[in-house]
């Protein structure tokens, strides 16, 4: 059964979706997912995958949206079978109970906080072309100034704006701007397609001049997984959809597909129309004016007036395409910071839903005033990018584990759509997604887990003591010593292990990181398992089901600093990341053994039975 708070919860969240406004079509919908794809990674990202994986970085675009299909027909299933706003961070909570739930939560909601930053940051990045003073280059990074990020929130406001005055409005406005957005890029395709150059796709050192290594590299670190993630848009919105168990698999699934095709073309348009500068080479593209502005650069510097005059179009588009996908996010935070409040982690304020425009008011002002934060740290998109999606990808692998739950575990409930040749697509999409997040590097894993990580507290200090009976002085204890702990060891990783502000030798880096390692996993498994001893035989389930995710991060940290892609390479590639197939399909068979019948799970299928009913 459910406990006290979450039943409360259970019941404003119940009370909260019947007042959302199903007001989505198959239309909405499409653009919502399509205008989350097309948004900084098709001004930015070609040019980033270009120069870290030269011509194959058109592979990388290929695997990228592969591999995310894979993991969003996973997706599919589970949200036409069970359609809500915030549905995915409340599916977690439905398959591994309160503990994966709010983890998984916290790292979307991370996620979904940072991307709006971003954007308004490629929007900026561009904009420096024709606006002085806003971004300056420190080292080979282009970054905002002070008088940037002013602009930045000026920005934000006006995302939030869009979304205040209801999901009518907003799905309306983006479906014009979607439109936009897209047959920008085509037309971009078309035009440098003529000036295309066979030989560039040779030049300096081959197809794959800076190794087979960066191909995969450039998925996560690029842009180009984050692109094609913005395929959850409908997902997320799917409690505010006319037919969501009919229009989200169709949506989710062809959103996709076209943006693979898009973003392939793109990128082939790119790399044949670049006019190389005296010493430039593949590795330093983006230090010269393609960095902030490639496609407008190729374009204007073709002599062709027709061609010129398109590339003041990609100025437009500059600011429509991450605007477009900037406004999506700001709606799609605030509805992740309401479906964990469905959940029962916070308070049930956020669940408070606008008498007028039926938005989550409350959420939507608090989502957007904590992305703000993330304009301090990561100044830059090129800094940001590859944080986002691999924080975004952590939760997207619980996709697989989540359909043969619910297969397993609710064999009764109505699905629209069902997957054919499940047991083999989900291993294949929890492998392929947990690649995606391996491939992206130490640095990126290791900042992405222990800021998780740094989120877990929270979920002592707010919802242990009430819902599982802990004492609020064991509760607020471990909620301390964890952040203590987490935070301590972040800061000793950044500054003497990746920083260059302390040169260490590569001896003592790897002494440091091992042993800090060693010391997170034990807290963290420590205060797990004294927390199990200390509920309920049902509430000790939330806790069991865990210890496969902690496995999970920790031993891909470890690797990760030892293979290809790590600090002090040992296992060499291909064969680390041969080495993480066979680790992470035998932690898929570990987390798929967890799953178990939650309350949650029940509960969610009984009232997709009585409206099926109604």
């Amino acid at each position: 059964m459910l406990n006290l708070l979450e039943k409360k919860a259970e019941k404003i969240a119940e009370a909260s979706d019947k007042k959302l406004k199903k007001a989505l079509t198959l239309q909405d919908l499409f653009f919502l997912s399509l205008g989350g794809i097309i948004g900084s990674g098709w001004l930015l990202g070609g040019v980033a995958a270009a120069s870290t994986a030269g011509p194959a970085s058109i592979i990388s675009w290929i695997i990228g949206g592969i591999i995310v299909l894979f993991i969003a027909l996973t997706f599919a299933e589970i949200s036409a079978a069970l359609p809500k706003s915030g549905g995915l961070v409340r599916y977690p909570h439905y398959a591994y109970g309160g503990y994966i739930g709010y983890i998984m939560g916290w790292a979307y909601l991370l996620y979904t906080l940072t991307v709006p930053v971003v954007e308004a940051e490629a929007i900026l990045t561009y904009a420096s072309t024709y606006i002085h003073g806003i971004v300056h280059n420190v080292g080979t990074v282009v970054m905002l100034t002070p008088l940037g990020i002013i602009y930045g929130i000026i920005l934000m406001f006006a995302f939030f704006l869009i979304n205040w005055f209801g999901v009518k409005f907003f799905a309306k406005f983006n479906t014009l701007m979607t439109w936009l957005k897209f047959i920008i890029p085509v037309i971009t395709v078309v035009a440098l397609l003529f000036i295309l150059n066979k030989a560039n796709f040779t030049y300096y050192g081959g197809f794959a001049p800076l190794g087979l290594e960066k191909i995969f590299y450039a998925i996560p670190s690029c842009g180009i997984v984050f692109s094609y993630l913005g395929f959850r848009q409908a997902l997320n919105f799917g409690g505010e959809a006319k037919h969501p168990q009919r229009d989200i698999p169709i949506v989710t699934i062809f959103s996709i597909i076209v943006g693979i095709i898009l973003y392939t073309m793109l990128e082939v348009a790119f790399i044949g129309a670049i006019k190389w500068p005296a010493g430039i080479t593949w590795a330093t593209l983006t230090h010269t004016s393609l960095g902030s502005a490639p496609y407008f650069i190729e374009l204007k510097n073709t002599g062709i007036a027709l061609f010129a005059g398109i590339a003041y179009f990609i100025l437009i588009s500059s600011f429509l395409a991450p605007a477009g996908t900037g406004w999506i996010f700001v709606g799609s935070s605030a509805r992740t910071m309401y479906g964990i409040s469905a959940d029962g982690y916070y308070s049930p304020s956020f669940l408070k839903i606008h008498e007028k425009t039926r938005v989550p008011y409350v959420s939507l002002i608090t989502t957007t005033l904590m992305s703000l934060v993330f304009f301090l740290p990561f100044p830059s998109w090129y800094l940001l990018v590859g944080f986002i999606s691999s924080a975004a990808i952590l939760t997207y692998i619980l996709g697989p584990l989540m359909l043969i739950s619910f297969r397993k575990h609710a064999p009764n409930l109505y699905r629209p759509f069902r997957l054919p040749l499940s047991s083999v697509i989900a291993p294949i999409a929890f492998i392929a997604g947990a690649l995606i997040m391996y491939w992206s590097g130490t640095e990126t894993i290791t900042m992405v887990i222990y800021f998780v990580l740094l989120g877990v507290p929270i979920f002592y200090l707010s919802y242990a003591s009430k819902a599982l009976g802990l004492s609020k002085a064991f509760s607020y204890t471990v909620g301390v010593i964890e952040f203590v702990v987490t935070a301590t060891i972040l800061i000793i990783n950044y500054l003497f292990v990746f920083s260059p502000i302390f040169k260490e030798s590569l001896s003592n880096k790897t002494i440091i990181y091992i042993v800090s390692l060693f010391i997170m996993a034990i807290t963290w498994l420590f205060f797990t398992g004294l927390t199990a001893s200390k509920v309920s035989d049902e509430d000790k389930k939330i806790f069991n089901s865990s210890y496969w995710f902690f496995g999970f991060i920790f031993i891909n940290a470890f690797v990760s600093f030892f293979g290809a892609f790590g600090i002090n390479t040992v296992i060499p590639f291909p064969l680390d990341t041969f080495l993480m197939i066979v680790i992470d399909f035998i932690i898929y068979l570990f987390a798929v053994k967890a799953v178990y019948k939650t309350p949650a799970l029940e509960e969610a299928v009984e009232e997709m039975e009585n409206e099926r009913n109604n």
